[in-house]
């Protein structure tokens, strides 16, 4: 996985969502989430284009992939 995600964007959302302060640890803990669930959504992405026989990732097969991992949260 990325170890260099940079913390900032992160804890920008974090702040935009309401919180007023974060700490590291939970900026570690989001960026560790976000990683894994980015790499479901790929690995969904990557089955559904050679579904398709295809080589190359559309923005069709990500769109179907987070719907999927939405259905997932669920």
């Amino acid at each position: 996985m990325v170890k260099d995600f940079p913390s900032s964007p992160l804890e920008r959302v974090m702040r935009k969502a309401g919180a007023d302060r974060v700490a590291a640890s939970a900026i570690d803990e989001m960026r560790n989430a976000m990683l894994e669930m980015a790499e479901r959504v790929a690995m969904d992405a990557i089955a559904a284009c050679k579904h398709a026989k295809r080589t190359t990732v559309k923005r069709e097969d990500i769109v179907m992939a987070t719907r999927a991992e939405r259905m997932r949260q669920r």
